[in-house]
């Protein structure tokens, strides 16, 4: 998924909790960390640690809420 289509759907998402009562980083990341897989999250993740350029600021003040992607084991 490029990067665009991620930050609209996760800017789409800030737009909708920030019209709710409560706090709209914790809508958005209760909801990124519900519905989206692994590797959605760590490429968002990876786009705010770049900067966030384009993203809603609910967005990025949701990022410490992220859950990043669970490692796999190393084998050794």
């Amino acid at each position: 998924m490029s990067d665009e289509k991620l930050a609209h759907m996760a800017n789409q998402i800030a737009a909708f909790f920030a019209t709710q009562p409560g706090t709209a980083s914790e809508g958005v990341a209760k909801h990124i960390n519900d519905n989206w897989p692994g590797a959605m999250r760590a490429a968002l993740l990876a786009e705010i640690a770049a900067g966030g350029e384009g993203l809603a600021p609910e967005v990025i003040a949701a990022a410490p809420q992220l859950r990043p992607p669970a490692e796999t084991a190393r084998r050794g």
